[in-house]
C-alpha cells in the first residue's frame, strides 16, 4: 500500500488533537530553525492544537527550551517539551538507593561538556573508567571530527568492567546544517557490538510515550499523531505507541529518499525506504509545512 504523499499538514491536521513534533530534522537542524515549520506550528496553536515537542536530544528540556528560544522557536509555540536527556536523569534519579546524590551511582560520562546539566540531573559521582559503576553516554566530545569507532578502546574497557551504558539520546545520526553527525547511539550500538549492555531513553522506545501520555489523559491515542524524520525512532516509536505518524522526508532520510531543493518525493522510492525499515507510516511530507 502507498504512502500517501502531502505537500502540507493542513489536510489532515483536523485528523489530530495532539501532536507530538520531533526537533531535530522536524523544526530545526540543529544550527537554524525552518520557516516553514515555525509557521505550521504557530497554526496549530491557533486551531486549539495541542503541541508536544520531542526530541532525543541528551540534554535536559529545560536547557533544550533555552537553545530554542535562540534559534527563534518561543514557548507560545507549544504546549510542553520532553527530552530523552530529561527521562535519562529523572530514571537515574529514581533508581537510587536512599537519598542524596551519594546514593547515586559513580558514573563515567562519555560526551560534550555542554550535556553537563543532564549530568547534574542525575547526580552521583563522576569518576574514571575504572571506578565507574555505570557509563552515561550523552554522545561524542567532538561530533563534528570524530566517529564512534574513536571510542573503541575505552569501550572495551566499559565491556571487560560489565559496566552497562545508559545511552541519554539513541539516535545513531542527526542532520547538521546538512552534515551527518554521529548521535549517542552509534556510540551504544558499537558497545553492544563489543558485547555490553545497554540501556536507551527516548524514541522510539514506550516509556516515554507512556509518560507523555500521562500527562494528557484526555487525549485518546487516536486523536494522537507524530511528525518526525526518523524510522527507527519516531515512525517506530508512534507505531510501538499505537498512533498514527506523519514522516517528514527532509531529515535523516533526504538522500535516501533522493530529495531536491524542489521537495519533490518519487512514491516508489518513499514506498522502498519505508519498507526497508519495516514501517509505513501514515503520511509523508518533504518538510513540516501547513
Amino acid at each position: 500500500m502507498s504512502i500517501p504523499i502531502l505537500s502540507g499538514l493542513a489536510k489532515i491536521a483536523g485528523d489530530y488533537d495532539l501532536f507530538i513534533v520531533d526537533l531535530w530534522g522536524v523544526v530545526h537542524d540543529g544550527e537554524a530553525v525552518y520557516p516553514d515549520a515555525v509557521d505550521c506550528l504557530h497554526r496549530l496553536r491557533q486551531r486549539g492544537g495541542r503541541i508536544v515537542l520531542l526530541s532525543n536530544a541528551a540534554r535536559p528540556s529545560a536547557s533544550i527550551a533555552a537553545h530554542l528560544v535562540k534559534l527563534g522557536v518561543t514557548d507560545d509555540l507549544y504546549d510542553w517539551l520532553l527530552t530523552s536527556g530529561e527521562a535519562t536523569a529523572d530514571a537515574i534519579a529514581a533508581g537510587a538507593s536512599g537519598s542524596g546524590a551519594d546514593a547515586r551511582p559513580a558514573y563515567f560520562h562519555l560526551g560534550p561538556e555542554r550535556c553537563r546539566p543532564t549530568l547534574d540531573a542525575c547526580g552521583g559521582r563522576e569518576t574514571d573508567i575504572n571506578g565507574a559503576e555505570l557509563i552515561i553516554c550523552t554522545g561524542l566530545v567532538n561530533d563534528e571530527t570524530e566517529q564512534a569507532e574513536d571510542y573503541r578502546g575505552i569501550l572495551t574497557e566499559g565491556v571487560d568492567r560489565g559496566l552497562t551504558m545508559v545511552c541519554a539520546n539513541p539516535d545513531v545520526v542527526a542532520i547538521r546544517g546538512g552534515r551527518a553527525i554521529p548521535g549517542a547511539g552509534a556510540l551504544a550500538a558499537l558497545y553492544e557490538k563489543l558485547g555490553g549492555t545497554v540501556q536507551r531513553f527516548g524514541k522510539p522506545f514506550p516509556g516515554i510515550f507512556d509518560r507523555l501520555f500521562a500527562e494528557s489523559p484526555e487525549i485518546p491515542r487516536a486523536r494522537a499523531v507524530m511528525i518526525g524524520d526518523g524510522l527507527p525512532t519516531d515512525i517506530r516509536g508512534a507505531r510501538q505507541a499505537g498512533i498514527d505518524a506523519v514522516w517528514i522526508g527532509g531529515g535523516i532520510h533526504a538522500d535516501a529518499l533522493a530529495l531536491g531543493p524542489d521537495g519533490r518525493l518519487q512514491p516508489d522510492r518513499v514506498h522502498a525506504v519505508a519498507e526497508q525499515a519495516g514501517e509505513h507510516p501514515k503520511a509523508i511530507l518533504p518538510w513540516l509545512k501547513w
